[in-house]
């Protein structure tokens, strides 16, 4: 996978993101669905990235600058057709080459607890995150779950 800055206007990101975001409140309960939209993903605290199998884009994913030393994970979002083909272990892979760049050494995410969400948190597990509790404005919420992952010893 060819991993490069987002281009969020084009058609293509466009698509793929307002598909993320569209079932992604369609999982959630009102109220509880924190995926970003594309003026969330244009903020200049804001690092966007989309990823390509040749000409197909297959996979998202974003990183927020919450301080100099903490960053969180956002709009992570593979390809239905492209999952379990490494592909979101790879953009992961990448987020936290950025951070580290960046000086951080904690990520953070927010993600549903709902069934829908299963194969993204164990994404997120496999690759080192555990368990936490709500972080930079979130509050405790049953439909929510907040993963965390120290930088600074991977």
């Amino acid at each position: 996978m060819q991993i490069r800055t987002g281009d969020t206007f084009d058609p293509r990101v466009i698509a793929l993101l307002d598909h993320h975001v569209t079932a992604a409140r369609a999982q959630t309960a009102p109220g509880s669905a924190h995926a970003l939209d594309l003026s969330g993903l244009r903020a200049p605290d804001i690092a966007f990235w989309t990823g390509w199998d040749g000409d197909t884009l297959v996979a998202t994913g974003a990183l927020k600058t919450l301080s100099p030393d903490h960053g969180e994970v956002k709009s992570m979002h593979t390809l239905q057709a492209a999952r379990r083909r490494g592909f979101g272990g790879q953009m992961l892979s990448h987020i936290f080459a950025a951070g580290r760049a960046r000086g951080m050494a904690r990520l953070s995410l927010e993600t549903g607890s709902w069934d829908y969400f299963r194969p993204a948190v164990a994404l997120y597990q496999a690759h080192g995150f555990v368990l936490g509790g709500p972080f930079e404005g979130y509050v405790e919420d049953p439909n929510s779950l907040f993963l965390t992952l120290d930088l600074s010893g991977r």
